[in-house]
């Protein structure tokens, strides 16, 4: 029982993560339209606020991951 549930968690994952890894990926290469210098104006400073503000949403993601969550202290 508990294999069948870790399956069902298993491609609960895989089908999420799959379809919000592109909605990201599509929402980057949308963001990349706003380059066209014909038809947008922006200085260098406001393209690195983006991509810095961009970064560090992934870096907090990322150790989502790799560190357990914030737990409560006990003794």
């Amino acid at each position: 029982m508990t294999e069948k549930i870790s399956t069902n968690k298993r491609e609960r994952f895989k089908r999420l993560a799959v379809n919000r890894t592109n909605d990201v990926l599509n929402k980057v290469r949308v963001l990349s339209n706003c380059s066209n210098r014909s038809a947008y104006e922006y200085t260098e400073e406001e393209v690195n606020k983006i991509f810095s503000e961009i970064e560090k949403s992934v870096k907090i993601a990322k150790s989502k991951f790799h560190y357990p969550k914030n737990k409560k202290f006990r003794l």
